[in-house]
């Protein structure tokens, strides 16, 4: 797998090595008449969107639109960077999203909550994007041909995913939960739901789930990572493992558990299952794993504090 492939007529994924993990983080490049770039990751994620670019010999500047599914720093935290090497692009997110992009300070200090001294290596710096860039986006609307926003609670409250007509896709972000590109090359299709903190809501996340289901598309386009052309077997898996971290959740919370603990437990039942489809203790996915259980089961816990 390289660090550009097409993963569709006009759309490709550009890998931007958040965490410094291949396969891990993507932006989706729309080569349509009006550029569109679907996520930008963190800062440390603009190199490669610009390698990328380079290699595609498209110029940074003839980027028009910046879609953004929502404003966690794995996701934009690299949008005011990018925008000083695309002037003429604009940047699309939810309404709720829009403030904490003008002024990025409670996100740097929520993301320093969750990885402490990591946070200057993943994500700083993190550039404020001026008022004039942000355009806010409602349920239904559109952007250039075929792409609708929908509004998709359950990750996170400011998240949005865009259907695509044109491929009958549709770009997720986190709310179906992060695919496994290091399993999927090896043919195994494996999901697991995002829910880190402070937003998680697993009803608000079913009931995404449902939205995106009636749309009946043939491809989801995951910001973790990849395309899933088995739609099916995504919100099956998502339904299911949310049900197993959830329950998992309250135990720890009315047991009093550090998150540590439970992360723990979340690993083992994982493990358990990739065992069981013939994936060794020693593959690289645990690299993944070992950074998103951790995060889970923070958001979990917090979830349930707040009931």
């Amino acid at each position: 797998m390289g660090q550009i492939q097409s993963v569709a007529e006009d759309i490709m994924l550009i890998d931007g090595f958040d965490l410094n993990l291949q396969g891990r983080t993507g932006s989706y490049l729309l080569l349509r008449e009006e550029l569109t770039l679907v996520e930008t990751g963190p800062s440390q994620s603009v190199p490669y969107i610009l390698k990328g670019l380079k290699q595609l010999t498209i110029d940074p500047k003839d980027i028009r639109h910046i879609v953004l599914t929502h404003i966690h720093l794995d996701h934009a935290g690299g949008v005011g960077l990018l925008l000083s090497h695309c002037p003429n692009a604009d940047v699309y997110v939810h309404p709720k999203g829009a403030r904490h992009l003008l002024d990025p300070s409670r996100l740097i200090t929520g993301a320093r909550q969750v990885y402490g001294s990591h946070f200057d290596a993943l994500f700083d710096p993190v550039i404020p994007v001026p008022e004039s860039k942000l355009i806010s986006v409602e349920e239904g609307d559109t952007l250039i041909q075929g792409l609708t926003f929908l509004h998709t609670r359950g990750h996170a409250n400011h998240h949005v995913s865009i259907y695509d007509e044109e491929t009958n896709g549709i770009f997720t972000g986190d709310t179906l939960g992060v695919r496994y590109e290091p399993l999927a090359q090896d043919g195994l299709e494996f999901i697991l739901p995002s829910t880190s903190p402070n937003q998680f809501d697993p009803s608000a996340m079913l009931e995404s789930l449902k939205k995106i289901e009636n749309y009946k598309v043939g491809r989801i386009y995951f910001g973790h990572f990849g395309v899933s052309h088995q739609p099916a077997e995504v919100y099956k898996q998502l339904a299911n493992w949310l049900d197993l971290f959830v329950t998992l959740g309250e135990s720890a919370y009315l047991h009093g558990e550090r998150p540590e603990k439970l992360a723990n437990r979340l690993l083992d039942k994982v493990t358990a299952h990739l065992r069981e489809n013939g994936v060794t203790d020693d593959h690289k996915v645990y690299k993944h794993l070992q950074m998103d259980l951790p995060v889970c089961a923070m958001g979990l816990l917090h979830y349930f504090s707040r009931l």
